[in-house]
């Protein structure tokens, strides 16, 4: 909804759905059911309803207004793929993203099963990367989901972090987000957790991005895994699959 972001690793964030419910662990402290509380409060039209969800189509069109290209997170503050969303206006989102050809946009979903359930009525356009969000083991089988879609890059986003995620499944699996939890009632991460699963995303040839340790205070926790930062990003979808093992740090443009 907003030119410019907070979140390391995209630019903008845009929403044509806001508000949602929670669903499994990660989802106890939202912070977008916090923001959306205190967007209410200040008279915000879009957050008249607080965190239930609503459909504004008045923001459908918005990033066709932005003729600068840029990577942009789909619905920060909800969940596309809700099952109160329907599936035409899915496929509205979907039409946007495919016409605003020059950014790059990034939608995540723990509703991995109605993903993999409404895959085939999408038109998948390159530019959209496509991503479940897994917080522990209990939640793996949302990646084999995500591995049936049409998606051309597909990720995962591991965050709030709640537990060891030994053996991955990375096949066709090109970009894997790790962070903690922040806020003052934020669980803690242990850090063999991180650095296992940096290992295996590096055995795999998948690109590692650490966003953060989280924590009561985030920015004094930073976000240094073993004395750097980890920014990789995964390949274009232009790329070939036995490309797949060359990551790089900066983000290619897009055309």
């Amino acid at each position: 909804m907003a030119l410019g972001s907070g979140i390391e690793w995209t630019e903008s964030t845009w929403n044509p759905v806001t508000g949602c419910n929670k669903i499994s662990p990660g989802c106890k402290y939202c912070y977008a059911e916090r923001m959306a509380e205190r967007l209410q409060a200040m008279g915000q039209p879009n957050y008249r309803n607080g965190f239930q969800l609503t459909l504004q189509p008045q923001m459908l069109e918005l990033p066709l207004q932005w003729k600068k290209p840029q990577t942009i997170f789909v619905n920060s503050m909800s969940d596309l793929f809700h099952k109160d969303v329907p599936l035409t206006y899915i496929q509205r989102v979907f039409d946007v993203m495919r016409r605003a050809h020059w950014h790059r946009f990034q939608v995540l979903t723990k509703r991995a099963d109605r993903l993999a359930e409404l895959s085939p009525e999408i038109e998948w356009p390159e530019n959209v990367w496509m991503g479940v969000s897994v917080e522990n083991a209990d939640y793996v089988d949302r990646i084999d989901d995500l591995r049936t879609t049409g998606a051309r890059v597909k990720f995962l986003s591991l965050e709030p972090l709640l537990g060891p995620l030994k053996k991955l499944k990375l096949k066709n699996i090109d970009w894997v987000i790790v962070g903690g939890e922040s806020g003052h009632r934020a669980r803690l991460m242990d850090p063999a957790w991180v650095t296992d699963i940096r290992d295996q995303c590096a055995r795999a040839g998948v690109a590692f991005f650490f966003k953060q340790w989280g924590g009561k205070n985030k920015k004094k926790a930073g976000r240094l895994l073993d004395g750097r930062t980890w920014d990789e990003m995964p390949t274009a979808p232009e790329s070939t699959r036995s490309a797949r093992s060359t990551r790089t740090r900066t983000l290619p443009i897009v055309a």
